[in-house]
């Protein structure tokens, strides 16, 4: 669980990211899971976006891909959402938090 303080440095790094992550008209699928799990552990922070035909919001897509992730919920602001999980590899840390 990330703290208010450590969640802020995580929005400021992410403002520059581009959304990686879609979720289309189907809502949260096995292969969308998937892709998450791989960024995730590729990056570490990742955005998301929710496409204006997707049966689900922001939130709960993002709700829905922390718990089958194990991430953490940065935030979500319209139809993106940020995500953040520790690299189990400690050479692809990258971000000190």
């Amino acid at each position: 669980m990330i703290n208010s303080k450590q969640r802020a440095a995580l929005r400021k790094a992410a403002q520059t990211e581009e959304p990686i992550v879609h979720i289309g008209k189907d809502g949260v699928t096995e292969n969308v899971i998937v892709q998450a799990d791989q960024a995730l552990e590729a990056r570490e922070l990742v955005k998301g976006t929710v496409q204006q035909n997707s049966s689900v919001s922001a939130r709960e897509a993002c709700d829905a891909v922390c718990q089958a992730t194990g991430a953490d919920s940065v935030g979500v602001i319209g139809r993106k959402f940020i995500l953040y999980r520790q690299s189990s590899d400690k050479k692809n840390r990258k971000i000190k938090i």
